[in-house]
């Protein structure tokens, strides 16, 4: 504790230290004011190379955020690349082919880094001799200034397996002349090891993709225009070689430790994990290191989603090589320069500036612009169920509310006040749990959202599972159309039969039960796939052919009738009903566990059908839904406990 607070007063306050920073600056470089501020040089150096050197409150403010991170003090250097990245026309058409694919086929290797040509292997460099690299690339970019080739000529290259744009032969072995005079430059001014790239130069478009979306993909990328106008800039990233083969993840919603070896998490973060660190771990949790603190710990699976390799790398120079200003060019491109730390906007930003808003905000807003213009199209929403009673009282917990003769007996707020009653017997509630009072709160809050959202729904299928129909009832509750729209329950939406515990399947209730408990259930629909057809401990690849047939059918069936469809399911549905739907291949059956794993109740997805056919993921037209926990307590046993 003492050695936090030693840092803590050394911290200029606020509202001080701009004012204090800015005149400083002036006399002396940022790591003389953080020398002078107290900070010892190891840490002075560490926090500005990880900001990339923009401002004396930025390194600041990262010093202060990593007080807990266990290896401040390590010397470990970080890494570094020098990567040629287009401007102008040319990235306009690069950019929209990397969203475009995306789109279409979903996120292949490429997508972990913007598009860019190679010059160099990564290198590892001292932090206090980074300001020297820097210099050593901008000199070399000042003697290759009006030496440049321009255009540099691409061509199209495809495989089975990898896309991309191939630099003429003659005219790489002069990038690559460039990135021999760096090396030289760097080795005599930062004394460190430059191995400039000895393979063709390319900029690579998509690789390690399915096959099947070869020809997508192709058809894409030859609609770039490579003789498009281009400004390459010389650009120098590092990264913290430390999480160099790690996984990126980018936190989605906030959560606060419940207890010490958990890790707090704040949206906008992003956290390392890998494979080995995930052995012990419980179902449903992954440990990692954020970026921001280095602090490490378990964090909900459900609460981060997969981000880019790039994402946290930070740049360290952007140099044009045909601006007679190049610290002017790097300063404009740097606000442009995607993937990166948003330190880089933030450092460069003024009161009422939009500018990091405009950077930010600008894919969602051209996506938002292009659907409203579009001719409506038909949509399919899939969604889980809400909570579940056996998930929060456990799995007797038919035990906890049945009187001496067995009847239904509320002990919890959470409870329903009564079950549907039907020939089955409570019995089988066993086998077929309801949702919580909880889960219809959560099932019509998303139908509030949908109404709001001035959503349609024109049909409404449901698995037969008791906790699927009462979602699915909610849901049409929250968007008035209870007694409107009939829910069509369907057996083939049932999940994986391999999860399903014991012998046999559950005993579902009868639809004409269903109604009877004023449900809003269609009684005179004839199902696609009976139940007798489903089988205990069926395969992977049944469960998801199932799954893929009966969707497709039920978007047959309504095709002629036209509207949206909503299918209320488990967890699995959201992959099992949509993967096949885009034209996807499977994935193997251990990545579609820990896909499910992630889903959360009322987790909902949106699939567009486009003009050619093909059903595309979109954004669902709702907020997601996120709650914490609430755990059971006895006011007998907490305080009065001696």
């Amino acid at each position: 504790m003492a050695a936090k607070e030693e840092l803590y007063s050394k911290i200029i306050p606020r509202r001080l230290r701009q004012s204090r920073a800015s005149n400083a600056v002036k006399q002396g470089s940022h790591l003389d004011v953080l020398l002078s501020m107290g900070f010892p040089q190891s840490r002075a150096l560490k926090a500005l190379v990880s900001t990339g050197g923009r401002s004396v409150q930025l390194a600041c403010d990262w010093l202060f955020s990593h007080v807990d991170d266990p290896f401040l003090d390590d010397p470990l250097p970080r890494e570094y690349v020098l990567y040629l990245r287009p401007s102008g026309p040319l990235q306009n058409q690069l950019n929209h082919f990397w969203q475009q694919s995306r789109l279409t086929c979903g996120k292949n290797k490429a997508h972990n880094i913007f598009p860019h040509i190679t010059l160099c292997q990564f290198f590892m460099c001292a932090d206090s001799k980074v300001e020297a690299l820097c210099g050593a690339l901008q000199s070399t970019v000042s003697q290759w200034r009006g030496r440049f080739p321009s255009p540099l000529p691409l061509e199209l290259y495809t495989s089975a397996n990898f896309i991309g744009l191939f630099v003429e032969e003659q005219v790489a072995e002069t990038l690559k002349k460039f990135a021999a005079d760096f090396a030289a430059e760097a080795a005599t001014k930062a004394d460190v090891h430059v191995e400039p790239h000895k393979k063709q130069l390319h900029v690579t478009l998509a690789y390690h993709f399915p096959s099947s979306h070869l020809a997508s993909l192709e058809k894409l990328a030859r609609g770039i225009e490579v003789k498009l106008g281009c400004d390459w800039l010389a650009v120098l990233f590092s990264r913290d070689i430390r999480f160099a083969n790690h996984e990126t993840l980018r936190v989605m919603y906030p959560y606060v430790p419940q207890n010490e070896d958990e890790l707090e998490l704040v949206p906008g973060d992003f956290v390392f994990t890998s494979s080995v660190e995930q052995m012990s771990t419980s179902e449903g949790w992954v440990y990692g290191t954020s970026l921001s603190t280095g602090v490490s710990g378990l964090l909900p699976e459900n609460y981060v989603s997969r981000a880019d390799e790039c994402d946290t790398w930070v740049c360290h120079g952007s140099h044009s090589f045909f601006s007679a200003s190049p610290s002017e060019k790097s300063n404009k491109e740097s606000r442009t320069l995607d993937g990166l730390l948003s330190i880089q906007c933030l450092d460069n930003s003024r009161p009422g500036d939009s500018s990091i808003l405009s950077v930010v905000c600008q894919p969602m807003q051209v996506l938002r612009i292009n659907s409203h213009c579009r001719t409506p199209k038909r949509t399919l929403f899939v969604c889980r169920h809400g909570e579940r009673m056996d998930v929060v009282f456990g799995k007797h917990w038919l035990s906890q509310c049945s009187d001496a003769k067995g009847r239904y007996v509320r002990t919890n707020l959470n409870m329903p006040p009564f079950l549907p009653a039907w020939g089955g017997g409570h019995r089988d509630y066993d086998m077929d749990a309801p949702i919580t009072v909880f889960g219809a709160m959560q099932a019509r809050t998303v139908g509030e959202a949908l109404l709001e959202t001035n959503t349609t729904i024109d049909f409404i299928y449901s698995s037969p599972s008791l906790r699927c129909v009462q979602t699915a009832h909610e849901i049409l509750r929250g968007m008035q159309l209870d007694g409107k729209l009939r829910i069509r329950v369907e057996p083939a939406l049932f999940e994986w039969t391999k999860w399903v515990s014991g012998s046999s399947l559950p005993a579902w209730i009868p639809p004409t039960d269903l109604a009877a408990a004023n449900l809003s259930v269609d009684t005179t629909y004839r199902p696609h796939i009976s139940i007798s057809k489903l089988n205990v401990a069926e395969s992977y690849e049944t469960y998801m052919s199932r799954s893929y047939k009966v969707t497709k059918e039920v978007l047959a069936d309504c095709r002629n009738k036209g509207g949206n469809v909503l299918m209320v399911g488990h967890a699995s549905s959201l992959e099992a009903c949509t993967r096949q739907l885009q034209g996807q291949t499977l994935r193997n059956s251990k990545e579609f566990i820990q896909i499910v794993r992630k889903i959360p109740y009322l987790g909902m997805c949106a699939c567009e059908e486009q003009d050619s056919g093909v059903w595309q993921l979109v954004d669902p037209p709702i907020l997601p839904l996120t709650h914490g926990p609430n755990h059971s307590f006895n006011w007998r046993e907490t305080l009065q406990q001696e």
